[in-house]
């Protein structure tokens, strides 16, 4: 058993005459990776804040073993008296390769250590704040929803260094997959207390469900009865998620079809408000370009969109997302090429800011917009209070004002209104952010079993993976070029040989390395090739053209728009054979450059 570095033993703590913990433990040993999971409400942050020593609990032992140090991300960086983020960075450091490390780190994540911290956008923020935290090597890590604000490659940057870290890390966070690919432990809080799986987060939501229903057969032995309000709010997403892995295989079903029916399948006995069904073809983009301050975001893209289609857009911060959603919907024009509606399109939007969501009105307002405190869903006349329970808001709360609400509240708030409104087109922007585990498990149940057209923006792998049929992201050798990818987000990164956004990235190591490597000692100038180096500058040539003829043939099978629903294994086996020969002709085309580069100086020399 590793040794202990940290523990919180019998921790209580009574916030607006609630108990919060009754009794919660934390126990932190060493290379630990925690999972700290739980509802929204149920404490994980304030236990966060215990243990970085900010929260005083009524009671309980905080115990720190001697010479170890903490290091506390929370949700918000507070950057307050700092003139630039290096100087925010480095605060705190020793002496010791500390400005080494801070420096380092602010060049990986994309930013300039004098920049001013009030000109950073929010995930930039969220970058400086996760790199003042790990450029302090401390024993123990507290994260707190580490991967808000930030875009694909940057989070998959963060597993790997995480993973490479001798730090013991305790880490709350939204994105399933994140925790999947960084805990083996997982702590789970709930009711004020808190239980440990002893396993990584991939087998929690299996063990809580399995918990779940042992306790109420345990309730139901002892023939006690639970009240109907807590049994939905404690048991009711166990049901709802076993009903979205039905959904989930239905999904693999309809992938297979991509292309040839184009529709939705399953059950329409939904919650989700819809409207009547739109046209077939519900848009189409036909060569539209868009360019703002001399960058071209947007270059020549084409895409036709059929009633039912599930499209999620993913592509690193700043590369164009929202704005090609808003030019495909038609409240941006292009500056270039066409857009054309389909008939009967009613188009619901959530933006990721949540901008619709004003303080001052009551949590009922959101859903009606202040007309009363009934709504309609899809025919059936229902209380603003019953409609917002199916959202695990409790009846007391549908007159409190926004304000009043928590992050992840406001998010299922926001939720609730748009899913409120008839649409047959759902545009969800970041729909994630905030949430906690059981309403993305509900939202996916809802989204699985809508019956209109669905586009999506997230940088949530597994929510992509659960709901979408084809993904939408940049081409990776082309800046502004988008390419439309048949299956969910790892169907996309195979086809496409890499994560959108990580060429950059290796374009940066490959430039370091170069200037890092040492330099090759002088030697005699050669007056003439040897035979070998004769012989694979004359064969390159023939190689090169065979390999661009093979490269061209596997391209023209891969958009054969029937080969992924005939064969989706050898759809992505062609997909890797193609990467691995663009690899090889890049290999062939550098030794035949070096080796002709050679040949002119033996000739010139």
């Amino acid at each position: 058993m590793s040794a202990l570095l940290f523990s919180l033993t019998d921790i209580h703590l009574t916030l607006g005459g609630d108990p919060l913990f009754e009794g919660a433990s934390l126990m932190v040993g060493e290379r630990a990776r925690i999972a700290l999971v739980g509802r929204n409400g149920s404490g994980k942050s304030t236990l966060m804040k215990i243990a970085a020593g900010m929260v005083e609990p009524d009671s309980g032992e905080r115990f720190l073993h001697p010479g170890s140090t903490l290091r506390y991300l929370r949700q918000e960086p507070d950057m307050a008296g700092f003139e630039t983020i290096g100087d925010y960075v480095r605060a705190g450091l020793d002496e010791t390769g500390g400005d080494y490390r801070a420096e380092n780190l602010l060049e990986e994540l994309g930013l300039k250590p004098d920049q001013s911290p009030q000109a950073l956008s929010g995930g930039e923020a969220r970058r400086a704040a996760i790199a003042q935290a790990l450029a302090a090597e401390p024993d123990i890590l507290l994260l707190d929803e580490p991967t808000n604000h930030l875009d694909l490659p940057v989070i998959t940057w963060l597993e790997d260094k995480l993973k490479s870290l001798p730090s013991s890390i305790v880490l709350i966070s939204h994105d399933r997959r994140f925790l999947e690919n960084v805990t083996n432990d997982t702590v789970w809080i709930d009711r004020g207390a808190t239980r440990n799986t002893g396993q990584g987060f991939g087998t929690f939501e299996a063990w809580r469900d399995k918990f779940l229903e042992e306790e109420e057969q345990a309730h139901h032995k002892l023939g006690r009865k639970i009240v109907a309000e807590e049994h939905w709010m404690r048991y009711g997403v166990t049901a709802r998620r076993k009903r979205n892995m039905r959904r989930v295989g239905e999904l693999k079903d309809m992938r297979k079809q991509l292309r040839e029916t184009r529709r939705v399948q399953g059950n329409a006995n939904f919650a989700v408000q819809t409207a009547g069904a739109s046209g077939k073809r519900a848009i189409v983009v036909e060569n539209v370009s868009k360019t703002f301050s001399s960058r071209k975001i947007i270059d020549d893209f084409s895409i036709e969109i059929a009633r039912g289609d599930r499209i999620g857009i993913v592509g690193p911060n700043g590369a164009g997302k929202t704005t090609l959603v808003n030019m495909i919907i038609g409240t941006l024009a292009p500056d270039e090429g066409n857009v054309t509606l389909g008939t009967n399109l009613e188009i619901v939007s959530l933006d990721q800011r949540r901008d619709r969501l004003k303080p001052e009105m009551r949590v009922a307002d959101a859903i009606n917009d202040g007309t009363g405190d009934w709504v309609e869903i899809n025919g059936e006349k229902r209380h603003v209070a019953t409609y917002l329970k199916d959202f695990l808001f409790g009846p007391e709360q549908w007159r409190q004002p926004v304000t009043a609400l928590s992050g992840g509240e406001r998010g299922r708030l926001a939720l609730a209104s748009a899913l409120a409104k008839p649409s047959n087109l759902l545009i969800l922007d970041e729909p994630t952010n905030d949430l906690d585990l059981e309403t993305l498990e509900m939202l996916e149940e809802q989204l699985s079993a809508y019956g209109g057209t669905l586009l999506l923006i997230s940088h949530d792998r597994q929510f992509l993976d659960n709901l979408v049929s084809s993904v939408v992201t940049t081409d990776p050798e082309t800046p502004g070029k988008w390419r439309r990818y048949a299956g969910g987000y790892d169907d996309m990164v195979i086809q496409r040989g890499s994560a959108p956004g990580t060429e950059r990235s290796d374009k940066v190591e490959k430039a370091k390395a170069a200037q890092q490597a040492p330099k090759p000692k002088p030697t005699q100038s050669k007056t003439k090739l040897s035979y070998k180096e004769q012989y694979a500058l004359e064969k390159l040539p023939k190689e090169m053209e065979a390999m661009q003829a093979e490269i061209a043939k596997l391209k023209t099978k891969l958009d054969d728009p029937n080969f992924f629903s005939r064969d989706g294994e050898g759809f992505n086996k062609t997909a890797k054979a193609l990467s691995a020969l663009e690899d090889k002709l890049v290999s062939a085309e550098e030794e035949w450059l070096e080796l002709e580069m050679k040949r002119e100086e033996i000739e010139n020399s």
